[in-house]
């Protein structure tokens, strides 16, 4: 089919930059957003995580090091988005064998789960509880990653994050705005008021934050190796928590216990996956496998994209609101996800002869990915409603390259910002509410209801791109169910529109999931709304969706390395060697 390329300037609406806050007591550190050289390069939304990973790169470590190292300062700077209680998922590329790996460090539901566990229970009550508490993957995945792919060990890879935890950073301003978001359930556990309100209060911005437990904590497990959590005094102490957290005094908040046992802890595995794999444009796009929906749902999308004669912002929506109902209706961490004809040019073009003129009637009823793709046919009718889950920025996201071409995309979460709320008493981190991504029921025959041992469904969207067998470029974001349609309109903006990185990262967003509404930032919006309503799609503000990090291969050995310039207070982005 011959594509017509649909411009998109008015897509690039300058993001300005918000006026800094001022500091208590300390500038703010300076982020650079776009960093171009040689020697490796990463990207992260923390510069303590991306400095912690380039000098790494610079005595030697290659990108899987870098990668767990920054992961590990994450949950030092970035501790209510990422921790050692939470997971995350891999994609590597391993250069010597021109491979690409996943490694699957999702929490899992303790074996007392039930698929009724979580029925009828309001969900912010769930999320603030012991009860949505995963038995977490992060350090068995840490673990895994450096021992298959790594040249660092453990032990050594931690220790950029006992030093920040140590010393201590300056607390910027989403620092304190998510502490101050959070305020409200952190005083209602007397651990987590101790750390996150000093005085009552969230730390003030400018100010310096030292965790010395965490610090210990991160020492402990150096010298003592995984199993001190996954079985051991730590795993003890993570379970007595979840059975039963910290309450404050006087508190009349509903907190439910959780269902963790030592045993669940012994039992957890990271796995080695088998990646998505979808050709694109001529390019192969590489993604994370069940139980993360990021791979299936942005490759089933670029698959009906590239079925389409022409690529506008409308025919992004409708690719995304058609790979949705598709997800929803099939992938989960169960056996038999029909992964292979989700991801199959026959059942892409047979979902592409439903994109018109007109959005699809919400809401757009699933395929039939059953290998049997007949001519375009009109949809008959809608599906059932389902409920949305609010979103929000939670999660972060890393690319780390080497100079040996190695390269990370590492998406690491604790789920909602603050996780579930609870510190380990003496600890230093919060516990997940990972559990709350399983679907609460009544649901038969939905994917993802909680089952023992199981794994939640996520949105995490670690994604590698090559061209003629090399890599190309490295992309992910935080934000919920809107990773997917972030890391989809990236590369939408980059290889339809041809827009250059940085502003393909930095363009204005929307995000369609198979919702009645369409949500967009205020640019798109601006850009977009007549237009695309006139052509029945209903829009919504949302202010601000994902916070991206990218990098690209430029050739001859240049990588560029692409943060967010604004959303989430912009991220950071750096180069080993030489640079601009």
């Amino acid at each position: 089919m011959r594509r017509v390329i649909v411009p998109a300037a008015a897509v690039l609406v300058s993001l300005a930059p918000a006026a800094p806050a001022v500091a208590a007591h300390h500038p703010p550190p300076q982020k650079v957003p776009v960093a171009e050289g040689h020697g490796g390069a990463v990207a992260t939304v923390d510069l303590d995580a991306s400095r912690a990973a380039v000098a790494v790169l610079r005595r030697g470590g290659n990108a899987m090091d870098a990668a767990v190292a920054a992961g590990a300062v994450l949950g030092v700077t970035e501790p209510y988005s990422a921790g050692l209680a939470g997971g995350g998922f891999m994609v590597y590329y391993d250069a010597r064998k021109r491979q690409v790996h996943t490694i699957d460090g999702r929490e899992t539901a303790p074996r007392a789960m039930t698929s009724t566990s979580l029925e009828g229970i309001p969900f912010e009550e769930a999320v603030t509880s012991g009860l949505s508490a995963g038995v977490p993957g992060a350090v068995a995945q840490w673990d895994l990653a450096l021992r298959r792919f790594g040249t660092l060990s453990l032990r050594q890879a931690l220790q950029p994050a006992i030093e920040v935890a140590s010393k201590g950073f300056v607390v910027d301003q989403t620092f304190h705005d998510q502490t101050a978001q959070n305020a409200a359930r952190f005083k209602d556990f007397t651990s987590t008021a101790a750390l996150y309100l000093p005085g009552g209060a969230p730390p003030a911005v400018g100010s310096v934050f030292r965790n010395p437990d965490l610090a210990a904590t991160y020492r402990e497990l150096a010298r003592r190796g995984p199993g001190w959590l996954y079985g051991g005094r730590l795993g003890s102490e993570i379970v007595e928590t979840v059975k039963r957290p910290p309450v404050t005094p006087g508190s009349t908040r509903n907190v439910r216990p959780g269902l963790m046992e030592l045993g669940d802890l012994r039992a957890y595995r990271a796995l080695l996956r088998e990646p998505t794999r979808v050709g694109y444009r001529g390019l192969t796009v590489y993604g994370m496998a069940p139980p993360s929906s990021g791979g299936s749902t942005v490759g089933e999308a670029l698959n009906i994209l590239d079925a389409l004669p022409r690529v506008g912002v409308h025919e992004y929506l409708e690719a995304s609101r058609l790979a949705f109902a598709d997800r929803n209706a099939y992938v989960g961490d169960i056996p038999g996800v029909p992964l292979r004809e989700l991801l199959s040019d026959g059942f892409a073009k047979e979902r592409a002869c439903l994109i018109g003129e007109r959005a699809i009637a919400h809401p757009a009823r699933p395929g039939a990915p059953d290998g049997d793709y007949g001519p375009c046919a009109p949809p008959s009718d809608t599906a059932p409603a389902t409920p949305t889950a609010a979103e929000g920025p939670e999660t972060t996201h890393l690319v780390v390259a080497d100079r040996w071409g190695n390269v990370v995309a590492y998406n690491l979460t604790i789920e909602s910002t603050g996780g579930n709320g609870i510190v380990v008493p003496g600890r230093g981190f919060l516990l997940n509410n990972e559990l709350t991504d399983f679907t609460f029921g009544p649901a038969p025959g939905d994917p993802n209801l909680p089952a023992p041992g199981k794994r939640p469904r996520s949105s995490m969207a670690p994604t590698l791109v090559f061209d003629d067998g090399r890599p190309v470029m490295a992309l992910g974001s935080p934000g919920g169910s809107t990773i997917i349609t972030t890391v989809l309109q990236i590369l939408v903006n980059r290889y339809e529109f041809g827009m250059r990185l940085p502003e393909a990262l930095a363009a204005p967003r929307a995000t369609q999931r198979n919702t009645a509404q369409t949500q967009a930032e205020q640019a798109f919006l601006d850009a977009y709304e007549t237009e695309l309503e006139a052509r029945g799609h209903d829009l919504v503000l949302n202010p601000e969706i994902g916070a991206a990090t990218a990098l690209e291969f430029l050739g001859r050995g240049r990588i560029q390395a692409v943060a967010e310039p604004v959303r989430r207070g912009g991220g950071s982005a750096m180069v080993a060697g030489s640079h601009r």
